[in-house]
């Protein structure tokens, strides 16, 4: 909420600030629930506070002042970054298919691009794309006794990217949630039942690069779903 904090760096600036200023601050935030985090927030700014001396005071306005002209300057070349990195991610001759995988925006999107590389020779197979990725699980077998782990020596920028991406897929495709419901179903843990679906996806993006055809809901998960 920079614009409250620039309009009142102070308490005594804090109580002259109206509703309607923090109902418009909320607004353009995007909240939730706006009338009654406005009433909230100014019933806080006018209820009563220890105070310091009133040069301390003006001292930490001043701070607070600078901080907010500091996080603006910042949000304005993030935002400036973002939409260079968009405009050069819809130039890629794979950004139509990357944008197309569920839970896929232009952020992650240009993230597990830059990760993977485009060279279209550089993975032998899905299981190579996916072991790159760090999804894919590493099977240790000692005598009698096999294990399956995960990977801990992989690209955490790529892997953190998918993993994103699978979250957010549960609530876009219908596939991700139900192959996330049946690893649960088996007393697979939240973390790794989301991990064995980013392995999944990946799979279906390596399919969907050598196909050179967007991401579809019944194509990706008809096997699946007949197994069910």
């Amino acid at each position: 909420m920079l614009d409250l904090l620039k309009r009142a760096p102070d308490p005594d600036a804090a109580v002259k600030v109206t509703r309607e200023q923090i109902v418009a601050a909320l607004q353009r935030a995007g909240r939730r629930k706006i009338d009654e985090r406005a009433e909230a927030i100014r019933s806080a700014l006018n209820s009563k506070h220890l105070r310091v001396p009133m040069a301390l005071q003006r001292a930490y306005a001043v701070t607070v002042k600078s901080s907010v002209a500091v996080i603006a300057a910042v949000i304005a070349e993030v935002t400036a970054l973002e939409n260079e990195m968009v405009k050069r991610l819809r130039k890629h001759a794979d950004a139509e298919i990357y944008l197309s995988q569920p839970g896929m925006g232009e952020t992650l999107s240009a993230r597990a691009l830059g990760e993977f590389g485009d060279d279209r020779t550089r993975y032998a197979s899905p299981k190579a794309r996916k072991n790159y990725a760090g999804t894919s699980p590493v099977t240790v077998a000692s005598g009698r006794k096999t294990t399956v782990n995960c990977r801990y020596v992989r690209n955490t920028r790529l892997v953190d990217s998918l993993m994103r991406q699978a979250m957010s897929a549960l609530s876009t495709s219908p596939g991700a949630r139900a192959y996330y419901d049946r690893q649960r179903a088996r007393g697979v843990p939240h973390n790794a039942a989301l991990r064995h679906l980013a392995n999944r996806l990946v799979g279906i993006l390596d399919g969907c690069l050598a196909s050179r055809t967007t991401y579809n809901e019944a194509t990706a998960w008809a096997h699946h779903l007949a197994a069910a």
